[in-house]
């Protein structure tokens, strides 16, 4: 499967893409209008930062405890059941009045819902494509999710400029029912993919054996830690522009969209496996312009060059399925899922606790930084690796030649 043609062409795939766009574009604009209700009511960087991205760190309560759902539920009436679940929490958090401690009640309970989220489309999308259109079909999700974050940062932040954050996180509660309603009509009833209940002794005994393999372990770690750095210097453009905040997150989705279209569509299979850790240092590298405190417009250019390294995910998750049974392939993706955005939570305490402490800009810094070390200690432990496996292969080579 070498074309966009073909790829629509594929039973289900169209609605199920559409259905994930609307979400992403609820979560978007329902993101940004949270974020700067909570920075106009608090006037505070961390807690603006954490109203965005908060909600992720409860993902490692449900990779701790849930996520053996990703294999167990059947996908339409998951996926269906969540878009519901996520428009009623996003109405709740537009009640007038709503203290801001309740507010972050409410986001722990929506990164619950959330946390089998990742692992229920990346399995079906798993399901839906043959082996060969997996990379090009996720590359497809990962530009609706970047061309719904230009569309509806852009959007959000026209419709803050007139309406109040509450109503629009109204908005994007529609929205959020709206994908609800495309999963439902759109899929055909399928059944889980693993047998057994949803229990917490079946995630952690899945969630060990993908663990247990080193290739899987670097893998993993090359997912959640160095982006999820980079999110913390996004958690803080509300605090560097608050004017111009959907005008960088818009910045940052279009570099997000051409990156994928670019390593997706045009880079052969053979070359992608060479390009996470040049991705991954494109996807610091820009933040450190931030230092010198740049305008908005360069700033916009720096986040847009910056956000293409983003593509990395598509190698590195290739990677994780040719690593992966295909029974818990949802259960593997619901694992990068849920560690990715607990990361990313993490990302975003520590980047506004910096900025509240510093500045927004010294924040950005930080984490970029810290994401080019980790980047780069983790391609020098995947060539030891890497080493270390070729000495064994030549080990057991060399030994029969001996014996003989």
């Amino acid at each position: 499967m070498r074309s966009y043609r073909d790829l629509f062409r594929t039973p289900e795939f169209t609605p199920f893409f559409l259905s994930y766009a609307a979400y992403n574009a609820a979560l978007t604009i329902g993101g940004l209008a949270l974020a700067t209700h909570v920075y106009r009511a608090t006037d505070s960087p961390l807690l603006s930062a954490m109203s965005m991205f908060g909600p992720q760190l409860a993902q490692v309560l449900g990779a701790t405890f849930l996520l053996s759902g990703a294999d167990r539920l059947a996908p339409r009436s998951a996926l269906a059941g969540m878009g519901l679940a996520f428009a009623a929490v996003t109405a709740v958090l537009a009640l007038p009045g709503l203290p801001i401690w309740a507010v972050f009640g409410v986001l722990l309970v929506q990164g619950l819902i959330a946390s089998l989220g990742g692992g229920v489309t990346g399995g079906l999308l798993n399901e839906i494509l043959p082996k060969d259109g997996f990379v090009l079909g996720r590359s497809v999700f990962n530009m609706a999710s970047g061309l719904m974050q230009v569309i509806g940062f852009a959007t959000g932040g026209a419709l803050l400029a007139l309406l109040s954050p509450r109503t629009c996180l109204l908005l994007a509660a529609a929205l959020y029912a709206l994908s609800a309603l495309g999963y439902r009509l759109g899929l055909t009833a399928r059944p889980p993919r693993a047998s057994g209940r949803l229990s917490v002794a079946a995630t952690w005994s899945t969630n060990a054996f993908l663990w247990s393999s080193r290739p899987r372990r670097l893998t993993y770690l090359g997912l959640w830690i160095p982006n999820g750095l980079v999110v913390g210097c996004d958690s803080l453009y509300v605090s560097y522009a608050p004017e111009a905040a959907g005008a960088l997150f818009a910045c940052g989705a279009l570099g997000m969209f051409v990156g994928d279209v670019l390593v997706g569509r045009f880079v052969p299979p053979a070359l992608r496996p060479r390009l996470a850790t040049p991705l991954l240092l494109l996807l610091a590298t820009p933040y450190l312009l931030f230092a010198l405190r740049p305008g908005v417009v360069v700033a916009g250019v720096a986040v847009c060059l910056s956000n293409a390294g983003f593509a990395a995910s598509l190698v590195q998750m290739e990677r994780l399925m040719s690593l992966t049974p295909d029974d818990m392939a949802g259960h593997a993706f619901g694992l990068r899922s849920a560690g990715m955005l607990t990361m990313q939570g993490v990302s975003a305490a520590l980047a506004g606790t910096v900025a509240q402490l510093t500045s927004p800009a010294t924040g950005m810094t930080a984490m970029a930084a810290a994401s080019v070390a980790v980047t780069l200690m983790l391609a020098g432990l995947e060539r030891s690796s890497r080493s270390a496996k070729r000495g064994v292969v030549t080990t057991d080579l060399a030994a029969p030649s001996s014996r003989e």
